[in-house]
């Protein structure tokens, strides 16, 4: 196939975009691996910028996890993700379905009421008082129940549910099966690429979760790890301690930003089938 002249100044420009938008992704996580397997005086030396680290070291890594709560709070977090995702998939779930159904009473209602939280939140204050008034300052359940259910994820579902063949849910009715077996048995196992999706994106919120802990929680043994991450990016101080071989402020950093962001890039290569599948089911009709 003959490409004309202005397609392959067109493609060229094109690549070329494509080329620059991925160096701007790459050398910035790049800088702060390098930065994290650095010795200091080679980040000194380099005035603080290193892309191609010539020595390795685990010494930041170590330095880290002996001098802070970097464990407690990533085992808080772990927690905080896994119950707040089952919790959020099953409501979702179970939110959605309803929705998905045509002859559902009030639905336009109910339709109007999950777009609207979407336009108008309840504010800071408000969502503070009534997390105060049901107990949950200070507990783990404070940074999960009042974001139990995201109302876009709703809708997404909602799609998806109404793209399922009718005439299947129709023969399993016939067939005497009410609407709870339905979703149990039918919905969901045909629906595991957009649950996984969405899954997904409540993962990936509860696992930066950092503005309800702020909010909340005041139990530094509660706190999850970005915040932890929060507070060892704002030390001022270069060394740890004043022994030898001590580990200046900028290479733990840049080791906190990999620990924290790690889970979440290993995880996504393995869901990433299921990511594009459900995004897709979601989306076309038919």
């Amino acid at each position: 196939m003959v490409r004309m002249p202005g397609e392959r100044v067109f493609n060229g420009i094109a690549y070329t975009l494509l080329v620059l938008v991925g160096l701007a992704a790459i050398l910035p996580l790049l800088y702060v691996v390098s930065v994290s397997l650095t010795p200091y005086g080679e980040v000194l030396k380099n005035g603080g910028y290193v892309l191609i680290p010539k020595d390795l070291t685990l010494s930041a890594y170590s330095k880290l996890l002996e001098t802070s709560n970097i464990f407690r709070s990533l085992q808080v977090t772990v927690l905080i993700t896994v119950i707040g995702t089952l919790i959020n998939l099953v409501l979702t779930t179970l939110m959605a379905y309803p929705l998905s159904r045509k002859n559902m009473p009030w639905r336009s209602f109910f339709l109007g009421m999950v777009v609207l939280t979407m336009l108008f939140g309840g504010g800071i204050i408000p969502t503070y008082l009534v997390v105060k008034a049901t107990g949950l300052i200070d507990s783990i359940w404070s940074m999960i129940l009042p974001s139990a259910i995201w109302s876009f994820n709703v809708l997404i579902m909602k799609s998806f549910f109404e793209n399922l063949p009718e005439e299947l849910l129709e023969s399993a009715r016939i067939d005497g099966a009410k609407e709870f077996r339905i979703l149990r048995q039918i919905v969901v196992p045909l629906s595991k690429p957009s649950l996984i999706t969405i899954g997904l994106f409540y993962a990936v919120g509860h696992w930066n979760q950092f503005f309800s802990a702020i909010m909340y929680v005041t139990d530094r043994r509660l706190y999850p790890l970005q915040v932890v991450v929060r507070e060892i990016l704002m030390m001022t101080q270069q060394p740890l301690e004043s022994a030898e071989n001590m580990v200046p402020t900028v290479t733990m950093q840049m080791s906190a930003v990999v620990l924290a962001s790690l889970p979440i890039i290993v995880v996504y290569p393995f869901l990433q089938k299921h990511f594009t599948k459900g995004m897709l089911l979601g989306s076309i009709k038919g």
